[in-house]
């Protein structure tokens, strides 16, 4: 009982900052704990300089791997669609004859227990090698112990490698040895100086660019807008298709060469949760839906639901990357049930935190959606040749390539 009252308590205040720094909020405790948060963003300001200008200045070496790299981040956390971009990324690679692995730290993956990480300390003088999501031909760890990302990268994507661990860079040459991978991708690795990209591959969420301007933790930006500098390609993602001139001029203010790209998250169909059920857009028109997500745009997500003719009757949000209870569940469905609900929706991203053989009292099925090029498509499969063939046309081998 003591556990389940902190998890609540805990769950509420996240909620309350995430309201704070998203201007949910403006009553006197919010406007309080902004002014704290803010200050701490000066801070967090500060550092991030530093930790920049010690790589620039080559006083922090970053550790090159005889591969090609390329690296897949955003300014921002969460939020910008980012799983699909590297999807599509790697299957593109991969199609045209490269061996790729992609490299991500599994944010909020569980991670080995304590006495496991004890008993590896004492009885071996090197770290542990990285954790196997993909070989490439077979789903190894679920998303719970891989990280959703991970996860869902590793079931849509066979033929490609997917590794877990915080030290990218050990990730990455256990890619290489292990695996003979000749191409990198660093999944939300803007961030991530001690492997650098050939290519940088920045996304921008088109809806809410750079959330209220504030680092973090007033705001959602992860570095400065300025940084911008480093990015090779701009994606903006879940655009309506409409040119936004005033967000393309601020790129360009700090960034006049990189290509900018835009792109929309497209509802493909429903996949029934557990069961080899498919079911196209059309069903949603006109039928009363429930939905529910814990994603870190929820309002994306209910969108297109609503843009597909559903009558959403009852949803319901939690934070990004929340670990459903049974508890929850049956709030929802039950929720859902009083609401007259004929099915209920969640997002891919969240269906993989479910239990495969979990029963439930109305369908149950995800939104698949994948990316679509809507402007700057030569731009893409420009980018994809000159890693592919980064020396004219002829395939090179990685150290040749790299170099």
């Amino acid at each position: 009982m003591p556990h389940r009252w902190f998890r609540k308590k805990f769950y509420e205040f996240e909620q309350f900052a995430i309201d704070v720094i998203m201007g949910r909020r403006e009553d006197a405790w919010a406007l309080l704990f902004a002014g704290f948060l803010k200050g701490c963003s000066v801070l967090f300001n500060g550092l991030v300089q530093l930790r920049a200008w010690l790589y620039r200045e080559r006083l922090l070496h970053d550790h090159p791997l005889g591969c090609l790299v390329v690296v897949v981040g955003n300014l921002t956390v969460g939020g910008t669609g980012k799983t699909p971009v590297v999807e599509k990324f790697a299957r593109a690679l991969h199609e045209r004859g490269r061996k790729v692995g992609i490299l991500s730290r599994g944010y909020k993956s569980k991670p080995p227990p304590f006495w496991r990480k004890w008993w590896n300390w004492l009885t071996h003088t090197t770290e542990p090698p990285p954790r196997v999501v993909s070989d490439g031909e077979r789903v190894l760890l679920d998303s719970e112990h891989a990280g959703d990302e991970p996860y869902m990268l590793a079931r849509n994507l066979p033929g490609v490698v997917v590794l877990v661990d915080k030290n990218r860079v050990k990730a990455g040459a256990y890619a290489i040895r292990k695996f003979g991978c000749d191409t990198l991708l660093l999944d939300d690795g803007f961030q991530y100086l001690p492997l650098k990209g050939r290519l940088n591959l920045v996304l921008i969420d088109k809806t809410n660019p750079f959330g209220n301007g504030h680092l973090l933790p007033r705001g959602v930006l992860r570095e400065p807008v300025k940084h911008l500098n480093r990015a090779s390609y701009v994606f903006l993602t879940k655009s309506n298709g409409q040119r936004d001139a005033e967000l393309e001029a601020l790129i360009r203010r700090h960034n006049s060469s990189a290509e900018i790209i835009e792109c929309a998250h497209r509802p493909q169909y429903l996949q029934r949760v557990g069961i080899d059920e498919r079911r196209p857009l059309a069903d949603l028109k006109g039928h009363a839906v429930a939905a529910f997500s814990g994603i870190a745009a929820p309002e994306s997500f209910e969108s297109f639901l609503r843009e597909t003719g559903a009558r959403l009757v009852a949803t319901k949000r939690f934070i990004d990357h929340y670990r459903f209870t049974a508890e929850d569940l049956e709030s929802i469905f039950t929720e859902a049930q009083i609401a007259g609900a004929e099915f209920v929706v969640t997002t891919e991203k969240d269906s993989v935190r479910l239990e495969a053989d979990a029963r439930f009292p109305l369908p149950l099925y995800y939104l698949r959606l994948e990316i679509e090029i809507i402007r700057g498509a030569t731009d893409f499969q420009e980018a994809v040749e000159k890693i592919c063939f980064p020396l004219g046309g002829h395939r090179a081998s990685p150290v040749a390539a790299a170099g």
